[in-house]
């Protein structure tokens, strides 16, 4: 009726089927391992793939990302400020920016992005703006 395990009594089988099997589950982590990296390898390439490499040079305008309307958000306002003229590219994606006051100061070149207006017709729409609200 009842069924007995028969035990293995011999310890040095017993420990060496043991190490057996924990050498064969280091294994397979190991190979699971070479595989999520290979996987994180592979969608690093894809990612980068799919990046727009942005060439600034000196003389361009750009707009300038304005984190701190997160913050504050409005329905229709708009989180890129400028237009900025680039004065300076540093290598690192480090910009320097001058607006129109000529103050110039230094931001990461991931805040920023192409403005493809005219600067002129951009000072006009702020008089307009202005004129506006009076």
């Amino acid at each position: 009726m009842w069924a007995l395990k028969k035990l293995n009594l011999d310890w040095g089988a017993t420990s060496s089927q043991r190490m057996n099997e924990l050498n064969e589950l280091d294994e397979f982590c190991l190979k699971e391992y070479e595989c999520s990296a290979l996987y994180k390898e592979n969608m690093k390439k894809y990612h980068d793939k799919k990046i727009d490499k942005r060439e600034l040079s000196p003389d361009d305008l750009v707009l300038l990302f304005n984190s701190r309307l997160r913050l504050f958000p409005g329905k229709l306002k708009s989180k890129w400020t400028g237009p900025f003229k680039v004065t300076k590219v540093f290598p690192h994606r480090a910009v320097e920016l001058e607006n129109k006051e000529g103050m110039r100061f230094k931001v990461n070149g991931q805040q920023i992005k192409i403005y493809l207006g005219q600067y002129e017709s951009v000072n006009k729409m702020i008089e307009i703006w202005d004129l506006d609200e009076v």
